[in-house]
């Protein structure tokens, strides 16, 4: 068991990781946590403060290496090197842990989700405990879910107040499966695309738009590319916090007791933000310049229903039982 009092990995494998971490750094007992976010958003921000949670209820055995702003690869990558043990933890991205675990692109189904409290009270019940016994099957253990909001589309053009609006419409999506399909179903041309490269492809006019949830529409600026801005709420996404699960069993009782604890309060931070974010960033945004409009929700839910049927016949009764831990919500 590695404890507070040994180092986790071997001064090579975190050098390799960190790239700019010092001498003196990798000869702490340290452990790497990467994520893809830049300064500004809510997972930045929770990053830097799990790190300082966890040297505290470390006593300052601990240093958390932060790799931020996919410095140590993509969403992909990143759980690759997680479970390779070359990174030991991720705040990561639900389209990527997916394509691990299936299940967990199940939350994302179009309109399952009201709001984002109730989101929360299903990941911190049974439902997040079954995702988690399937991401350990493959390698991973899943932590907890930090919060990735609820998704909105933004056009360079033009409101898709239904879905006749956005047939056709050329949409970035990331690297999800239940997404592309959602927006399939709409008649878009929907394509996966790396998050880092996607205001240089919005810019070019490869894309009409783009969907995300305010907080990183904000944080990229993509609302001064894609001004217009659609209020679909069409899906949801989590945050998940991932570690290696050969490493993590590696600890002792104390030290996953300190870092889950410290990814929890973290967690809660981010999602506070989140929420905060998702009623106040409209004005912010509307006195830079974007617009807002409300679409009819019941004809896009009308039109991706089909989405449901598609995933509970690859995912079995996993789909109705999310579905009825959210209506219980």
């Amino acid at each position: 068991m590695k404890t507070f009092s040994k180092c986790i990995a071997s001064t090579a494998i975190l050098a390799a990781a960190a790239g700019t971490m010092s001498t003196t750094e990798a000869l702490a007992d340290s452990f790497v946590f990467a994520h893809g976010a830049n300064p500004g958003n809510p997972r930045y921000d929770a990053a830097n403060k799990f790190a300082e949670l966890v040297s505290t209820c470390s006593n300052g055995a601990w240093t958390v290496s932060v790799a931020p702003s996919s410095t140590l690869g993509d969403d992909a990558e990143m759980l690759t090197s997680a479970a390779a043990g070359v990174i030991q933890m991720t705040a990561n991205s639900q389209g990527p842990l997916a394509q691990i675990v299936p299940e967990v692109g199940a939350l994302g189904l179009p309109f399952l989700f009201s709001d984002l409290p109730a989101v929360w009270k299903v990941l911190d019940g049974p439902t997040g405990d079954e995702l988690d016994k399937k991401a350990q099957e493959a390698g991973l253990k899943i932590v907890t879910f930090w919060d990735n909001g609820i998704r909105h589309v933004t056009h360079v053009s033009k409101f898709v107040e239904t879905p006749e609006d956005i047939k056709g419409m050329k949409i970035r999506t990331p690297p999800d499966q239940v997404t592309i399909a959602t927006f399939e179903a709409l008649g878009a041309a929907p394509a996966p695309l790396a998050w880092s490269e996607l205001p240089t492809a919005l810019r070019s006019g490869v894309f009409d738009g783009q969907e995300n949830p305010l907080t990183n529409i904000y944080s990229a600026k993509l609302h001064e590319i894609t001004p217009y801005i659609s209020l679909t709420g069409h899906k949801y996404e989590s945050t998940p916090v991932v570690a290696g699960l050969g490493w993590w069993r590696g600890l002792d009782d104390a030290a996953r007791d300190c870092i889950t604890s410290a990814t929890k309060e973290a967690g809660a931070y981010q999602r506070q933000r989140s929420l905060e974010d998702s009623q106040k960033l409209i004005d912010v945004m509307t006195k830079e310049g974007a617009k807002f409009k409300e679409v009819d929700q019941e004809a896009f839910k009308k039109a991706t229903a089909s989405v449901y049927d598609e995933y509970e016949a690859k995912l079995g009764d996993f789909v109705p039982k999310l579905r009825g831990a959210a209506a219980a919500q």
